[in-house]
């Protein structure tokens, strides 16, 4: 490498792990915790013996996996102005990333409860417990724990998808290289960085999903 390569990298790097920092890493953690509640309430709908609720958890699921990430983030940001809802663009990215996560998650966290057997659900019951008593203390502490890991690939997955926020001109990792790119003319080295910094951020996510694993394996009945 020359010189000049040499000094992109060291101007470039910093900028681009600040806008994780304060860009990629705030809106996945916003947008999965959301998500995630959403999930949650989505996966009681589609368990409900209430026919309506559990269709409209259906449609609202199908509707979510059934079309692009980038058309759900363009019909808030450039579609709903139409109807004379204006969103900021950053508000725009957390809601279109939450929603898409709900509807993803909403099956992982489903299938983690139907997982449980049903004999908890019934010691439950022989101790005095009501249905939502033994849901919140019993049940989804255990299908937490089996849900860790496709929840843990979801978030991994928005971490990365949070790149498409860069063409609603939200200021995050992928937007910051796409400028220093632009000024400096060298497309390929500043997108391996960035690059780098997505694997980088991955890795540490892999790491926290075991450590998480450890710790609610004491919840799982043997």
């Amino acid at each position: 490498m020359n010189q000049s390569t040499w000094d992109l990298l060291r101007s470039s790097f910093w900028p681009i792990v600040q806008g994780a920092l304060v860009g990629t890493i705030p809106l996945a953690l916003a947008s999965f915790s959301i998500g995630l509640v959403l999930a949650v309430a989505l996966a009681l709908m589609r368990l409900s013996k209430v026919r309506v609720v559990s269709g409209i958890a259906r449609v609202y699921i199908s509707l979510v996996r059934g079309t692009p990430l980038l058309v759900q983030l363009f019909v808030i940001f450039y579609g709903l102005p139409s109807l004379g809802v204006v969103i900021d663009k950053w508000p725009s990215a957390v809601l279109a990333f939450s929603i898409n996560v709900g509807g993803y998650a909403a099956e992982v966290v489903r299938a983690a409860i139907l997982s449980v057997p049903k004999g908890q659900w019934e010691a439950a019951y022989m101790i005095g417990m009501s249905r939502r008593r033994a849901l919140t203390r019993i049940i989804l502490p255990q299908a937490a724990r089996v849900s860790v890991p496709p929840l843990s690939n979801t978030f991994i997955s928005l971490v990365k998808d949070t790149s498409l926020a860069s063409l609603i001109l939200v200021t995050e990792l992928f937007r910051q290289a796409q400028e220093i790119a632009a000024f400096s003319g060298d497309f390929l080295l500043v997108y391996l960085e960035a690059a780098f910094v997505y694997w980088m951020i991955c890795l540490l996510l892999s790491s926290i999903q075991g450590v998480l694993e450890k710790r609610l394996d004491r919840y799982v009945a043997h």
